[in-house]
């Protein structure tokens, strides 16, 4: 019979590995605590409606990427491709708005695209990311830009880039979009079919477009940036002089425009060149009409997103330290049954004492178990047989320089307690 392997373009992250992910996530966890923001927890499956409006229904994530199916009651459903607009659908529908605002929220989530599998992309993948609602102050820009740098400093990642822009908002983005139809209606038939189809009602996402034949058509386009309105202008000044504050430099990118329909005024990326070459590790910026596309009231939003596969990989090219694999404090073999039956309840005490201990299972030999007390790592270890029981004590060995000391069994959990 043949056996049934994991899906491409999925993996499954192992005992040996998962330490690295427990240790950032402890760093983002304790980083999302100083900042103040609260964990929101959302579905992995949500109505398709919701990314249509929400993600842009001109994006590559809606037109290309989304696992959408209908259930058996006949209901478009999809799994999250990202984690802002289900997190605004649950702004809403709780009414959090009316909660003591801005309102600080982060999560760590899976999301699913059906993209070509490459290093440090994946169909299933791990994404850490923040929203906050109702503030539109640049101050609150560059405070989430803070957060996200303060992270990646605090896992420590060398040589990162803020990359920032300006897209504007619905008023001056309109005019804009009418000289870039006006740039690239010459080259309407070079495009691909997917940007014929964005021309007239997004003519934006061409210039994010993968096809390097549309990249080619864009690299000339007029910069959004250069026409935004000067509501818009102020506010990036106003994030450029938040940010020389806070000592953070910034290169300001005009290219940037980023993936998704939602955003307005300020975008960014936080690159890094640890993988060989510019890699995007963070990305985010503000969405303040995505309430009221989903419809709510209007309420300003900002947010990022990091996925955790590809820092992974920057802090393993960079040789960061990502903590160490779990072993046991001790392990406690035993020499026939009588001594396994009293090893059972010894072994309890010591976890209920909060020590991590480990006990033979496969009726090995003395010199098995010993071999695998080796093997897991364990720090100590003793054995316990009639004689340790008559006498209530036993060897407390140290795996590693091999002395040993002989202790009662109390002694034993006071003394790996310390």
């Amino acid at each position: 019979m043949k056996m049934i392997t994991a899906l491409k373009g999925t993996h499954d992250i192992l005992p040996e590995e998962a330490y690295k992910w427990q240790y950032i996530e402890d760093k983002i966890k304790n980083t999302a605590e100083r900042y103040r923001y609260g964990e929101i927890r959302i579905p992995a499956i949500e109505y398709t409606e919701l990314f249509a409006r929400g993600v842009g229904d001109t994006t590559d994530v809606v037109q290309k990427e989304m696992y959408t199916f209908l259930d058996k009651g006949g209901r478009s459903l999809t799994l999250r491709p990202e984690g802002t607009a289900g997190v605004v659908r649950s702004f809403l529908e709780h009414g959090m708005f009316s909660d003591a605002l801005p309102k600080k929220l982060y999560y760590l989530i899976t999301c699913y695209r059906n993209e070509k599998p490459q290093a440090g992309r994946y169909r299933e993948f791990r994404q850490f990311g923040v929203e906050v609602f109702g503030a539109e102050a640049p101050s609150l820009d560059a405070e989430i830009i803070s957060m996200a740098m303060s992270l990646l400093n605090e896992l420590g990642l060398k040589n990162l880039v803020l990359n920032i822009n300006s897209i504007g908002c619905p008023k001056c983005r309109k005019a804009y979009n009418d000289k870039l139809r006006e740039y690239l209606r010459p080259h309407y038939e070079e495009l691909c079919d997917t940007c014929k189809t964005r021309f007239e009602k997004n003519p934006l996402r061409i210039l994010d477009c993968k096809s390097d034949i549309c990249k080619n058509i864009g690299k000339d386009a007029p910069m959004l940036i250069d026409n935004i309105c000067e509501e818009c202008r102020e506010h990036f000044e106003a994030l450029k002089k938040e940010l020389e504050i806070l000592k953070i430099g910034y290169v300001i990118n005009k290219s940037i425009v980023r993936g998704l329909d939602y955003y307005t005024k300020t975008v960014f990326e936080i690159t890094s060149d640890s993988l060989g070459a510019q890699s995007t590790v963070c990305g985010g910026g503000r969405y303040d009409g995505l309430t009221e596309e989903l419809g709510g009231n209007p309420v300003p939003g900002i947010g990022f997103a990091m996925g955790l596969e590809r820092l992974i990989m920057c802090m393993e090219a960079e040789g960061v330290f990502m903590g160490a694999v779990s072993v046991p404090d001790i392990f406690v073999a035993s020499l026939g049954e009588n001594a396994s039956r009293f090893v059972s309840g010894y072994v309890k005490e010591l976890r209920d004492s909060g020590i991590g201990a480990e006990r033979d299972h496969m009726a090995r030999s003395l010199k098995a178990q010993m071999k695998y007390a080796n093997k897991i790592g364990a720090k100590f270890s003793i054995v316990i047989g009639d004689d340790e029981i008559t006498q209530g004590k036993a060897s407390l060995k140290n795996m590693e320089t091999g002395e040993s000391e002989e202790l009662s069994f109390d002694e034993i959990i006071n003394k790996l307690k310390k």
